[in-house]
């Protein structure tokens, strides 16, 4: 029960790794509200509220500033806090550079970057005035080491460890720390979509041998979200199982 009477936030969360995340912070004792695009959402929460969790959907795209504000509001006004703030929420448009369109290159960067600092922008003033919050951004391996056909998304993940790194300093002070989880080669629905020769093969590269798995990142996000990491700030933390040593 690390994050008992905790109100978390999640975005993305309908499925993947973000639909770890908020399994694990219900059981941890959290207060759950998943922000999502996905209509998924609505059976995640069922599944959560079936078991006797605290947990609610709320339809918002980390793109659009109003549905945030009002989102965050609502939160606020029925809980009177927001505690913890995950910003999961990510998507791929994979090409090379000579093969990306402008589209391409600027859907990836309106969500997986100025979604990651609309939902923060419009947050941290509740957490600023309660004098206590716990920020996490997702990264990537490849917004450390960049990606083959990934220049939008790893352009954006890099991006975000800088942001973090600013936000570490400007609301520490306040009582906030912000933090970032860098995941490697991770299980989810586009994974597996893969070819097993292609899947094999990277999985090749990792100390480990195996694929992450989503509760891998989850407990991750758990540490940085609980009291356990009040001194933890400003850090990128990967979990990847070794593939970039």
């Amino acid at each position: 029960m690390r994050l008992q009477n905790k109100v978390a936030v999640i975005t993305g969360a309908a499925r993947g790794i973000g639909r770890g995340a908020a399994e694990l912070f219900c059981r941890e004792g959290a207060t759950v509200i998943i922000w999502d695009v996905l209509d998924e959402g609505e059976n995640t929460v069922q599944t959560l509220r079936d078991q006797g969790f605290r947990c609610e959907f709320n339809h918002v795209s980390t793109t659009d500033v109003p549905g945030i504000e009002a989102a965050a509001r609502d939160v606020y006004d029925r809980y009177g806090r927001i505690d913890i703030l995950v910003n999961n929420a990510g998507i791929t448009r994979d090409k090379t550079l000579l093969k990306m369109s402008f589209d391409e290159w600027q859907q990836v960067i309106d969500v997986n970057l100025t979604g990651v600092f609309n939902c923060t922008k419009v947050v941290a003033p509740y957490m600023v005035e309660q004098r206590y919050g716990r920020i996490i951004c997702t990264s990537s391996i490849n917004g450390v080491h960049g990606a083959f056909g990934q220049t939008n998304y790893a352009a954006a993940k890099a991006g975000i460890i800088g942001m973090v790194r600013s936000w570490a300093k400007e609301l520490g002070p306040k009582g906030i720390t912000a933090n970032v989880v860098a995941p490697g080669f991770i299980q989810t629905a586009m994974t597996d979509a893969m070819p097993d020769e292609v899947r094999n093969q990277a999985v090749a590269t990792i100390p480990v041998r195996r694929i992450g798995k989503p509760e891998d990142i989850a407990f991750a996000y758990l540490f940085l979200a609980s009291d356990e990491a009040s001194f933890v700030n400003g850090h990128v933390l990967a979990v990847n199982g070794g593939q970039a040593l």
